[in-house]
């Protein structure tokens, strides 16, 4: 009728009216043939089809068009969504289909998506749901890909919207599109959405456990461990149990913001389901117990690794090790240091001082002292804060203050930045060798160097200024700090255990005159003290008087 030759409408399609308003349409339109992917350079694509007619296409409408016939209604039973469907920037085209097998329609929207060519896909799309055809959920999905891998997400989130309404989504539709929202819109866009999703009834039982694993992912990737462990306790809620992809972004996600014990409730509950855990969820679950001074747990794990032939990192031996250290268990620290070796890793600056540790907390000061020169004679090591302070709390034990002077200087000369607490250690030595002079040496020098003293290190000076009798020192570093009631009753209970009784008495009553509560045992050590004929009347007036 138009020039076409052998032009048929469907008549199971097509009521009269609608053919008047195509006709309508063509006599006010020009028509001209098309090929079905003429944007897109696709004629190579179409002319492999079935017929030779599929080369061509009737552009029937417009969306203006479309949207006042009948056939237009397609979309006005859709379901709202909090997402605001945006208008599409692009004409959406609909095209005469002489193919109708939806098979065959199904694998052309298929292969167009991966070719990157979504506006051809999404024209065929259209125009099987304008002839009441349905793609399959293969291609709807394939679809939505290539769109919002476009980035086309305003125009896949209505096709989505269609798709759902026509029941053609899967748990992977609602993994694309929730990862998308979070990528575009954010965490908490996609959060709503999905309590959308999950509150309606008929879209209830097509989440999958793909779809918590996604949510949880966003989160992870966002470090919300509160909203992950939120996903979590839905995902039980409804009955879905979660499998190891679920249970390892878990516990990576909990392990990596802090939350330890979390991580240890999600990894039991993964061995409880009977699975097996992957080499990530074990590396991280081995840390979390090192952290919570569960050094029996992280042993096993790293034993299971091994029995199921999986190599342990070198940080995950480093956190055993540690957490050995700590509980004092030196044998079985340098037995993980040995397997850590023969497993090819190479000990770094923390393994050393989680070993140097070890043998402090095992009271073993001498041998950390040998190890100590051992990793220094090692040029693959370099030693930095950390190792310097074990090891002079080793010689703070032991009171080898020379040695702690020694070891300070070569920090300082290795220009390794000296903390408050390295001089602490050092003149803690002193004390306990009993070298007065020399710890006000260390106090200057670190005055000088611009360290502010703490509570600690007036404690350790006050204590070996008196017993090594410089009064005159201990009175003046007590005016020299500010008010504290530690460092005066140390100073008193030190001079009343010298003979200092008057000088302790003088200080006692300073300590009261700056408003500072002495504890239990400079009182007890004041009233021994007291004259005895002031006893005397105390017990006299307590004898008269009448109760």
């Amino acid at each position: 009728m138009f020039g076409f030759s052998q032009l048929k409408l469907p008549s199971v399609l097509f009521s009269f009216k609608e053919v008047n308003n195509l006709c309508s349409i063509a006599l006010n339109v020009p028509c001209e043939l098309e090929s079905v992917c003429d944007r897109e350079s696709e004629d190579s694509d179409v002319q492999n089809g079935n017929s030779t007619n599929d080369a061509y296409k009737l552009e029937l409408s417009r969306k203006d068009c479309l949207t006042n016939s009948n056939i237009g209604n397609l979309d006005t039973n859709q379901p709202s969504s909090f997402l605001e469907e945006t208008k599409n920037s692009g004409e959406d085209v609909i095209m005469y289909l002489e193919e109708t097998n939806e098979e065959v329609l199904s694998k052309r929207i298929l292969k167009l998506s991966r070719q990157n060519k979504p506006k051809s896909a999404l024209a065929i799309y259209k125009s099987m749901t304008f002839s009441s055809l349905k793609p399959d959920l293969h291609a709807c999905n394939s679809l939505l890909s290539s769109l919002l891998r476009n980035g086309m997400l305003d125009i896949a989130l209505k096709n989505f919207n269609s798709m759902k309404a026509s029941g053609l989504t899967t748990g992977h539709t609602y993994s694309l599109i929730l990862k998308a929202v979070a990528d575009a819109r954010g965490c908490n866009a996609a959060m709503n959405m999905f309590s959308e999703l999950i509150s309606s009834k008929n879209l209830k039982e097509k989440i999958d456990i793909v779809v918590y694993n996604t949510m949880i992912s966003i989160f992870a990737k966002a470090n919300s461990w509160y909203q992950a462990q939120k996903i979590w306790n839905i995902l039980k809620d409804n009955g879905q149990v979660g499998t190891i992809v679920t249970y390892r972004l878990l516990v990576c996600t909990f392990v990596r913001c802090g939350q330890n014990e979390l991580a240890i409730d999600a990894y039991s509950e993964l061995i409880r389901n009977g699975l097996s855990p992957e080499g990530d969820t074990m590396h991280a679950i081995i840390g979390a117990y090192s952290r919570e001074g569960k050094y029996d747990s992280a042993l096993n794990v790293l034993q299971y690794m091994l029995d199921n032939e999986l190599k342990p990192n070198e940080r995950a031996c480093n956190a055993v090790i540690n957490s050995l250290g700590k509980a004092g268990k030196v044998k079985l620290s340098f037995e993980v240091y040995e397997l850590m070796k023969s497993l090819g890793h190479a000990p770094d600056a923390y393994t050393w001082n989680s070993l140097l540790n070890a043998l402090n907390r095992a009271n073993r000061y001498s041998e950390a002292l040998q190890l100590f020169e051992r990793i220094r004679n090692l040029q693959s090591v370099i030693l930095n804060v950390h190792i310097y302070n074990t090891i002079l709390t080793s010689c703070h034990r032991l009171g080898l203050w020379d040695k702690a002077i020694q070891i300070l200087w070569q920090m300082e000369a290795s220009e390794i930045p000296v903390s408050t607490a390295s001089y602490n250690q050092v003149i803690g030595a002193c004390e306990v060798a009993r070298r007065p002079k020399v710890a006000l040496q260390v106090y200057y020098r670190m005055v000088r160097k611009k360290h502010s003293p703490d509570i600690f290190t007036l404690l350790s000076l006050m204590r070996v200024c008196i017993w090594g009798s410089l009064w005159n020192e201990a009175v003046e570093i007590l005016k020299l700090s500010a008010p504290n009631g530690s460092l005066y009753n140390a100073a008193i209970q030190g001079m009343f255990l010298t003979g200092k009784i008057d000088l302790a008495k003088k200080l006692y009553t300073e300590m009261r005159e700056r408003g500072l509560q002495p504890d239990g045992k400079t009182r007890a050590m004041m009233l021994q003290n007291l004259p005895r004929r002031s006893m005397r009347n105390r017990r006299r007036n307590v004898q008269n008087y009448k109760f």
